[in-house]
């Protein structure tokens, strides 16, 4: 891995005291794990998992137009947000295809942060510049201002069920007001100034603690230091791929693309036909119209094996390639063998049998109800 080209977040030396296996994940360097993928992905259900996040995008978009812009912009219904709540969304292309997948953070009236992924940080400021040129361009007198602020802010996420209460002891905001996906700005370590988000991306409670750049390491010491008595464990990209995996949580790159449907995605709920016009919905109203192929579906395989990535999906008596897996592992908190796979809709149906085909062969699999893990609290 030639680490020279590699971008670095503010908790490098930190991953690097802790013993962080550092690897390259879409341009940076960041840990894959620590003391090993299962036993942080259980610290995260059973205790408090520490994650850095700092390499996601942020974006600011501020004005009197600029909720008018985002309503535009992205499938969700943005003028719904309240202040201070958040909103998951998908921004499309004018094929309605996915661009990326994002949360859109309601600071103020004309305020707002948007969070976008790692790798698609800099394409999606361009969208964004492009799709502002053409909002304003008919809307003149909504003025709004776009500042890619990323290398401004360390994302650290803190989650599990103990969270809360650590993240509690290193601030006087009160959190359990915060319902989930609101947030609140305040400060940690008495005087650093933090938003903190009841959000995330594990499928447990917790939140996204959003601090200054060069802040970060302070911050982060200070939630390693108060969450170890509580079990707490610095969880990798491992560990965060397991959780979201079993929580059928997309991964842009694997479940989402520039070529995928947002219904077919299974992500209908947060495409609003109702409000207006936004890039892509005609398109993606056609092909409702037209009858969508294929579906987004979770399964288990009932034989020996364990899916992966880029294994085909056949027909039950195998001989019908119908659909290909997104993502798959050995779940560790139900101990099953599960994927994600987009399948053709006429094996969709939960309790349809399918093959999945594993170093050479074809293995029985159901299609099971989603999440595969719901958290007991």
């Amino acid at each position: 891995m030639d680490n020279k080209s590699l971008k670095r977040t503010s908790l490098f030396e930190e991953h690097c005291k802790l013993s962080g296996r550092m690897v390259d994940f879409g341009g940076w360097e960041l840990p894959v794990q620590y003391s090993g993928v299962m036993e942080e992905h259980r610290a995260c259900r059973e205790a408090a998992g520490l994650f850095d996040v700092s390499h996601m995008g942020e974006v600011h978009v501020e004005g009197a137009g600029a909720e008018a812009y985002l309503n535009f912009l992205v499938s969700n219904h943005v003028a719904k947000l309240n202040d201070l709540q958040a909103q998951y969304t998908v921004m499309c292309n004018r094929a309605g295809g996915i661009v990326d997948d994002l949360v859109i953070y309601r600071r103020a009236r004309d305020r707002f942060l948007v969070v976008v992924n790692a790798s698609n940080t800099d394409k999606d400021f361009s969208w964004m510049q492009e799709i502002a040129t053409e909002f304003r361009a008919t809307n003149p007198s909504l003025p709004f201002t776009i500042t890619n602020q990323s290398a401004e802010y360390t994302q650290i996420a803190i989650q599990g069920p103990k969270a809360a209460a650590i993240l509690q002891s290193l601030t006087a905001t009160p959190l359990s007001p915060i319902k989930t996906y609101w947030f609140a700005e305040g400060y940690v370590l008495g005087s650093i100034p933090a938003i903190l988000a009841r959000t995330g991306y594990t499928g447990e409670d917790g939140f996204e603690v959003y601090v200054p750049w060069a802040k970060g390491p302070e911050v982060w010491r200070a939630l390693y230091e108060a969450g170890v008595p509580f079990g707490l464990k610095p969880c990798g990209l491992g560990a965060r791929d397991t959780l979201r995996l079993e929580m059928k949580y997309p991964l842009y790159g694997n479940e989402l693309s520039d070529t995928t449907n947002p219904l077919e995605a299974g992500l209908g709920w947060v495409v609003k036909m109702d409000k207006g016009n936004f890039v892509g919905r005609e398109q993606i109203e056609a092909a409702k119209s037209s009858g969508l192929k294929r579906t987004l579906v979770g399964l288990k395989v009932l034989d020996r094996g364990i899916p992966r990535q880029g294994y085909a999906v056949w027909s039950p008596d195998g001989s019908e390639r119908i659909g290909e897996l997104t993502s798959g592992t050995q779940s560790p908190s139900t101990g099953l063998p599960v994927g994600i796979a987009y399948v053709a809709n006429a094996f969709a149906k939960v309790g349809s049998l399918v093959s999945v085909e594993i170093r050479g062969q074809k293995l029985r699999a159901e299609i099971i109800p989603t999440p595969f893990y719901k958290r007991p609290y």
